[in-house]
């Protein structure tokens, strides 16, 4: 089989949790960038950009996030804003995927499913290089505070946050939809 579909039949998230270090050199990750920016782009407009959290940039956002958190949920236990805390460190490198659409005669649809595009062809880069990630869209990624927290603009959306890393234990394999049920042929 060729290495690419080898690639993509075998890739498999690993939750953030569930890494260790290393994650990608400089180098590695430069890759995973390109990646991402190598997806179809109708137009050739590129509504998309990256932010990365490396070192203790995850934690300086994690300290954000939880005083975010905390101002919304007043009630939260220390544990919990800890775990907000810490949510960059669970793996060793992190790229926000920013949708950036503009008004232009391309439908932002296919803007928006081109910064899906991205995140997953940065999925796809990771694997190929031996690290683990995870696509993750949790509740920071639809908060308008976190939003200004970034730098987004009004046109702008979190599309994902990537998680990259080495896996602490092989992943398993996790059952999936029977494909066949998921395909039709239009006759």
């Amino acid at each position: 089989m060729h290495p690419v579909i080898d690639a993509l039949l075998t890739r498999r998230s690993v939750t953030a949790k569930d890494m260790i270090a290393p994650g990608p050199n400089r180098d590695q990750l430069d890759v995973i960038l390109k990646a991402g920016h190598r997806v179809p782009d109708h137009g050739k407009i590129g509504p998309w950009r990256f932010v990365v959290f490396e070192g203790d940039a995850r934690a300086r956002f994690g300290d954000a996030l939880a005083k975010i958190f905390a101002s919304k949920n007043t009630d939260a236990s220390e544990k919990l804003l800890a775990f907000e805390a810490d949510r960059f460190n669970r793996a060793p490198c992190v790229v926000a995927v920013i949708a950036a659409p503009i008004e232009h005669k391309v439908p932002e649809w296919e803007q928006v499913l081109s910064a899906g595009a991205a995140c997953m062809n940065m999925l796809h880069a990771a694997h190929a290089q031996g690290f683990v990630a995870q696509w993750l869209t949790e509740w920071y990624a639809y908060d308008a505070d976190v939003d200004a927290l970034l730098g987004l603009q009004a046109n702008e959306r979190v599309a994902g946050y990537i998680y990259v890393g080495s896996a602490a234990q092989a992943p398993s394999e996790r059952e999936r939809p029977a494909l066949e049920d998921r395909v039709s042929y239009f006759e």
